[in-house]
C-alpha cells in the first residue's frame, strides 16, 4: 500500500501540513496567516472547551463576554502591554466608509477592556474576587503563521481575575495553573507538560510573574501550551480598578490573566500523532468508537446499530460507518488519519461466529472478541489506551532530556532536538541571551525536583532549554 503521509522522522513539518489536510483537521484561510478548523478539528476542540469550561468554572470563575474592538488608547495606558502587543496589532481606521475619530484595535487579548469594565463593577472589597472567563476569537499579526500553532486569528479562553490581596491573586493564578490545565493537559490531553516559571524576558507584557505549561512534541520541540499570569497592580493602576478596603482606605486591586488556545490542538497532533495519522486520547476523542460495517450480510446491519446503541448507553462516544459502497480499505485508513481511537469491525462471516474485530488506534492491534463481550473490552480498552499515550509521552520526554552543566552544552542539546536541564545560576539572563542568538530558548525554571518555584530568585533552579514552536 502507498504510504499515505510524508513520515514524521523524514520531514516532520511536511508531515504535519499534510496530516492536517488529510484528516480532514484545518485549512488555510483566505487572508494570509488565518485558518478554517475543519468540522473533525472543531469536534476535538468542542470537547476540550467541556473539559477546561468544567475545570474554570469548578475554579470559581464566571463565563462573560467582552468587545473584539478596543479603542487604541485602552492599550496606551499600561506601557509594557502595548510595547509587547505593538508589532503584533491589527489597527482599524476606517467604519462605515469614514476615517474614526480614534483608531481601534482588534483584541489582541482583553486586559485593557476588561480592566476597564473592572474599574467600573467593583467598589468594595465584597465585589472581590471578581472572576471572569472569556471563549473568544483574538488576532495577532504574525509573520511566519503555521496552522493552529501561530496564526494571525486563534480562538482560546481568557481569564481575567481582581482580587484584594497579592496572596490570593498568586493562589489563584497557581490554582488556574495546576487545577485546570495542568489536570487537563495531564489527564484529558494525556500530555506530561512540565509547569514553570517563565524568565523576566519570557514573560507577558505587563505581568510580573508568568507560569507556563510546555509539552514535547513528536520532533524534540517544545510547545507552549498555556499561560497563567501575575500582574500585580500595573493594570489595577492603570485602568484605576480600586476599592474600599474593611478599614475604609481605598486601595488598588491585585490582577491576574491566564488563556490556552486552538494551539493546544497543534500540541496534541505533534504529541500524539504517528505516520499513519492522528491518535486522539480517548477523553479528547469526539468519537471514541467507529463502528464499522465491513461489507453487508445477514443480520450485518441490525447488529451493527445494535452494538452502536449499547456503546452510546455505556457512556460511549460512538458513530457508525455503514457506507458499504465506499471500499473497506479506504475507510480504514480514513479512519486511521483521523485516529478514531477504537474500531470495532462487524462482518458476516465473524458476526456469523459470533465474533467481531476490535482495532486499537494507540498501536494497530487487532483483536477478535465475543459480540456478548465487546461493549465491557471497548470501555476497557479506552481507558488502557489513554495511559498508554500519556506513559509513551513521558518516555519519550524522559529519553528526549539531558542533565547538562553549562550554556553551551545546553545549546548544543537543544539544536540536537533535545530539552536540556541546565542551573540556571550557571547559565543566567547572559546564557539566556546568547541562547536566543542561536534559536533556542529558556521554556521555564523549575526547581531541582521539577516543581513551580515561587521566586526565580530561588537557589538551585534550573532552566529548562530547547527549541520551540
Amino acid at each position: 500500500m502507498a504510504r499515505v503521509l510524508t513520515p514524521r522522522s523524514e520531514d516532520f513539518p511536511r508531515w504535519y501540513q499534510e496530516l492536517l489536510a488529510k484528516a480532514e483537521v484545518a485549512d488555510n484561510g483566505p487572508v494570509r496567516g488565518t485558518m478554517v478548523i475543519r468540522p473533525a478539528g472543531y469536534a476535538i476542540w468542542e470537547r476540550m472547551q467541556s473539559e477546561m469550561d468544567e475545570r474554570i468554572k469548578a475554579a470559581g470563575a464566571e463565563n462573560a463576554y467582552f468587545p473584539l474592538l478596543i479603542p487604541e488608547s485602552y492599550l496606551r495606558r499600561e506601557a509594557q502591554h502595548v510595547e509587547g502587543f505593538s508589532p503584533e496589532l491589527a489597527v482599524v481606521t476606517h467604519g462605515g466608509g469614514k476615517p474614526l475619530t480614534e483608531p481601534v484595535v482588534v483584541r489582541p487579548t482583553s486586559e485593557t477592556v476588561i480592566g476597564e469594565y473592572m474599574a467600573k463593577w467593583v467598589s468594595s472589597y465584597r465585589d472581590l474576587p471578581l472572576l471572569l472567563n472569556q471563549w473568544a476569537n483574538v488576532v495577532r499579526w504574525e509573520l511566519r503563521p503555521r496552522l493552529l500553532l501561530r496564526t494571525a486569528e486563534f480562538l482560546w479562553q481568557e481569564g481575567h481575575t481582581a482580587h484584594a490581596t497579592q496572596d490570593d491573586a498568586r493562589r489563584y493564578a497557581r490554582r488556574i495553573l495546576h487545577d485546570v490545565y495542568e489536570d487537563f493537559m495531564r489527564t484529558v490531553l494525556a500530555m506530561p507538560v512540565v509547569v514553570g516559571r517563565k524568565t523576566a524576558r519570557e514573560r507577558f507584557a505587563g505581568a510580573t510573574n508568568t507560569y507556563t505549561l510546555e509539552g514535547m512534541m513528536g520532533d524534540g520541540k517544545a510547545l507552549q501550551m498555556g499561560t497563567s499570569h501575575e500582574l500585580g497592580q500595573n493594570f489595577a493602576k492603570a485602568f484605576d480598578i480600586v476599592f474600599s478596603s474593611p478599614a475604609g482606605t481605598q486601595e488598588h486591586a491585585w490582577t491576574t490573566s491566564w488563556g490556552s488556545s486552538t494551539r493546544m490542538l497543534g500540541g496534541l497532533i505533534m504529541c500524539h500523532g504517528d505516520d499513519a495519522g492522528l491518535r486522539v486520547p480517548p477523553r479528547a476523542a469526539a468519537t471514541q468508537a467507529l463502528v464499522t460495517v465491513v461489507k453487508t450480510g445477514e443480520g450485518v446491519p441490525e447488529a451493527a446499530a445494535r452494538l452502536r446503541d449499547e456503546l452510546k448507553a455505556a457512556g460511549v462516544r460512538v458513530a457508525l460507518d455503514d457506507r458499504v459502497d465506499t471500499p473497506f480499505g479506504r475507510r480504514a485508513v480514513d479512519a486511521e488519519l483521523k485516529g478514531f481511537p477504537v474500531r470495532i469491525e462487524i462482518g458476516p462471516r465473524d458476526l456469523a461466529a459470533g465474533n467481531v474485530v476490535l482495532v486499537r488506534r494507540f498501536d494497530g492491534t487487532k483483536t477478535s472478541v465475543r459480540v456478548d463481550a465487546i461493549v465491557r473490552t471497548v470501555v476497557e480498552t479506552l481507558a488502557l489506551d489513554q495511559q498508554a499515550l500519556y506513559d509513551e509521552a513521558l518516555a519519550r520526554r524522559d529519553a528526549g532530556t539531558v542533565e547538562v552543566k553549562t550554556t553551551d552544552d545546553a545549546i548544543a542539546a537543544a539544536i540536537e532536538g533535545k530539552w536540556a536541564r541546565v542551573p540556571w545560576s550557571t547559565m543566567g539572563t547572559e546564557g539566556e541571551t546568547k541562547a536566543n542568538g542561536e534559536g533556542v530558548t529558556v521554556r521555564c525554571l523549575v526547581r531541582q525536583d521539577g516543581t513551580v518555584p515561587d521566586s526565580e530568585d530561588e537557589p538551585g533552579l534550573v532552566a529548562v532549554v530547547a527549541r520551540a514552536y
